[in-house]
């Protein structure tokens, strides 16, 4: 709901017991029976996990897996942090199968 005078956002408030909305510029009003006020909370996102099967599909580079000394591996990025932040990339190695992440 927006104020009628000024066009800001009418914010819930308590006046005498009663709920009403409130404005900065000094408007009230008594309709917050009409209004629904709804508050979620969003969980955490899963991160995908890339099976055996499915890494064909996945561009192939040219780096050194960490475990087995391999040349090359498949990679894939996810989005971990905030959108403001790099995607983190997520490389598989093309022999042994070991998944690691590159954060540069």
């Amino acid at each position: 709901m927006f104020c009628p005078k000024c066009g800001s956002i009418l914010l819930p408030d308590t006046s005498k017991g009663k709920r009403i909305f409130v404005c900065g510029c000094g408007y009230k009003t008594a309709k917050l029976k009409e209004a629904i006020i709804k508050e979620s909370i969003k969980g955490e996102s899963k991160l995908e996990v890339v099976e055996k099967e499915e890494a064909p599909h996945l561009p192939l580079m040219d780096t050194e897996c960490p475990k087995c000394k391999n040349r090359k591996a498949y990679f894939w990025t996810v989005q971990t942090r905030a959108g403001d932040e790099p995607e983190t990339k997520f490389l598989k190695c093309a022999k042994c199968n070991h998944i690691w992440r590159d954060y540069s």
